[in-house]
């Protein structure tokens, strides 16, 4: 049982911190954030697909994150909660590989075009009407569907061979080949 524990806690600190450094490294295109993101680290929002693990993993590296890049507050509770409950609809639609990219995309959409509109004061006047709430879902929804459908299917195409291996839970050792330990004794 402890060894289950284990598992859970490495994987998910594991997928926490790829989560950050892939942030960070966008972040130094300035598309980690903003009306037009591109958050390549949001295609790890897949991995609930694989383990549960994934969830509180994914919830902790965007925090994380966006306390590292400098996001005002709001933006650090409510984008986090954002990719928190794109993570939960992930997993609960993790038996079917195509559906579990786009809880993320709903999410952010919904969320984080409040968060740039009423946090950081990013407005979009046409003609005398704001209209910055749909746009920045657009922009938003269009930067979520490049990481988590295109992005997390190609993810979730690559790692599924390997899914054994590299998602392994303690239940799980005794089914597994020895993948890290390839010596062959003889007698």
């Amino acid at each position: 049982m402890k060894t289950k524990k284990l598992y859970f806690i490495t994987q998910a600190a594991m997928i926490a911190a790829i989560y950050i450094v892939m942030t960070m490294f966008i972040n130094t295109f300035n598309l980690a954030s903003g009306t037009i993101q591109i958050r390549v680290s949001e295609a790890l929002t897949v991995l609930p697909f694989f383990t549960p693990a994934a969830v509180p993993g994914l919830f902790i590296g965007c925090l994380l994150s966006n306390l590292l890049t400098g996001a005002m507050l709001p933006d650090v509770i409510f984008g986090s909660l954002a990719t928190l409950l794109g993570a939960l609809g992930s997993y609960a639609l993790r038996k079917h590989s195509f559906l579990v990219t786009l809880p993320p995309v709903i999410a952010n959409m919904v969320i984080i075009p409040f968060v740039l509109r009423y946090a950081y004061g990013m407005t979009f006047v046409v003609h005398g009407v704001d209209i910055s709430i749909p746009f920045q879902a657009l922009t938003v929804g269009a930067g979520e569907v490049i990481t988590c459908c295109i992005l997390g299917s190609v993810l979730i195409k690559a790692l599924t061979p390997y899914r054994h291996l590299i998602f392994q839970s303690d239940g799980d050792s005794e089914k597994q080949p020895i993948a890290a330990n390839n010596t062959v004794r003889h007698k």
